[in-house]
């Protein structure tokens, strides 16, 4: 059938080719010519399908590549999802070097990896976000690091990219800055305020002192203000302000000297708004529970000998704070091997002190008696928490038995009405102050003001 439709398509040819010699002088015939012409512009700029041209690839071979500083320390964890952005050098006095990085990950995400991280690899935290966003600030040996992460809207994002993107800031000071700044150049032999060996300033006459570990280990002392006057007091929340001045007053509220400030005035700063941790819990819980109870032997808590086996891998007979925190162990009133916790063989003493912790360590020292049977639901059906399902096994015990202490319960006293108890939450300076100012159930006990009476009376 195909070849006697040829003829036809040869006809159907000719004719137009004759129609088009016939007009060649019309406009008409010019304007079917011009749209059959070949682009002039193709002619002066060929394209290969398929290929970008020379000037477009060219911006992106030009485009500048941002690096990490060479000094970059090692032990900083970087968040694997997150593209650097932007490096700022150290310059002029300011030796502090900041990278800028930016990713699509939730910044829930990103605090969870930091936390963990400066946790596990022994760094020594010294500020954390109370939420998911905030700054983490923490030292290893003399390496100081300030890792700031800031959710942020994207307003020009793609219709299929994330509309949220999380900015994150790591700050750091490098280490050879770091050695250099703490051996200062003296005139004379004696240590100075950032040696090893110099012993921060020299306590008031009226102040109690107890050792405690500088972030290199090396022993310092601490003031404890008899007075129960702090300069930043006013920075506390007003209905926790007492506590912390009547536990100050019975010489339990230890504050660190600051061996690389020379201004004295630094040793009566509480900072009511600092994360508290483990090891500065531990040693006030054992001061607290034993000024309460200063007749009463049968209700203090031992401190444990140096020649005690420790009970814990990271926290050495050396340390200036193992007979309390061994002596917390070896009554049982802190998850250890001595307790049958085979798996808690660390005691992590200068990682943050949360809320669960909080309540886990001191409620057997207010019933005195062995903690309740504890269920979700009867802990849901007391408290109304919410969230009750995030508190660990081992605490629900001691947030159902206190319940029991109603108005004078920890729960209560420290954070008041709340249907949220945020069990993994940091837990403040005041906030523990305001935990220890009170030992006993309800209608049964001993408060920090109590003691304090009994101190000053004459007999």
């Amino acid at each position: 059938m195909l070849p006697c439709k040829r003829p036809a398509a040869f006809l159907s040819l000719a004719v137009l080719l004759t129609s088009l010699t016939a007009c060649n002088n019309t406009p008409a015939a010019k304007n079917l010519e011009d749209s059959l012409a070949a682009d002039s512009r193709l002619q002066n700029n060929p394209i290969v399908f398929g290929e970008a041209s020379k000037d477009e690839q060219q911006p992106a071979q030009n485009e500048p590549t941002v690096q990490l500083p060479a000094d970059f320390p090692k032990e900083i964890p970087l968040y694997t999802n997150a593209t650097l952005q932007e490096v700022t050098p150290a310059s002029g006095s300011n030796n502090q070097v900041s990278t800028r990085w930016l990713s699509s990950d939730p910044s829930n995400f990103i605090t969870s990896f930091y936390r963990s991280q400066l946790q596990d690899n022994n760094w020594q935290i010294l500020q954390q976000p109370a939420d998911d966003v905030g700054t983490f600030e923490a030292r290893r040996n003399d390496l100081l690091i300030k890792v700031t992460i800031q959710a942020q809207s994207v307003t020009n994002a793609a219709p299929n990219q994330p509309q949220t993107a999380t900015n994150l800031v790591i700050e750091y000071v490098p280490n050879s800055t770091n050695t250099a700044q703490s051996t200062p150049t003296t005139n004379n032999n004696a240590p100075q305020p950032g040696d090893p060996q110099f012993i921060g300033p020299v306590a008031p006459a009226n102040s109690a002192t107890q050792p405690t570990t500088t972030p290199n280990n090396q022993t310092t002392t601490a003031t404890i203000p008899t007075s129960g006057e702090f300069s930043d007091l006013n920075k506390a929340p007003q209905e926790l302000r007492q506590h912390i001045q009547d536990l100050a007053a019975l010489g339990v509220l230890s504050v660190e000297s600051s061996g690389n400030k020379a201004n004295s005035n630094s040793t009566t700063l509480f900072e009511p708004g600092k994360v508290i941790t483990r090891r500065i819990y531990a040693r006030w819980l054992v001061a607290a529970n034993n000024a309460m109870y200063p007749n009463n032997s049968a209700k203090q808590i031992r401190l444990a000998a140096e020649s005690t086996q420790a009970a814990f891998s990271d926290v050495a007979k050396t340390d200036p704070d193992f007979s309390a925190i061994q002596g917390l162990a070896e009554a049982g009133l802190i998850p250890s091997p001595l307790s049958g916790d085979s798996t808690t063989v660390l005691f992590r003493p200068d990682a943050p002190l949360t809320r669960e912790q909080l309540i886990l360590w001191k409620v057997p020292l207010d019933t005195r008696q062995a903690l309740p049977t504890a269920s979700l639901d009867a802990v849901k059906q007391t408290w109304g928490f919410q969230d009750v399902g995030k508190i660990d096994p081992k605490a629900l015990r001691a947030v159902l038995a206190d319940f029991q202490s109603a108005e004078q319960s920890n729960i209560r006293r420290v954070f008041g009405y709340t249907t949220l108890f945020q069990p993994k939450k940091p837990v403040t300076r005041a906030e523990a102050a305001a935990a220890l100012w009170y030992f006993g159930t309800q209608g049964e006990g001993v408060s920090a003001a109590d003691a304090l009476k009994l101190k000053r009376s004459p007999t």
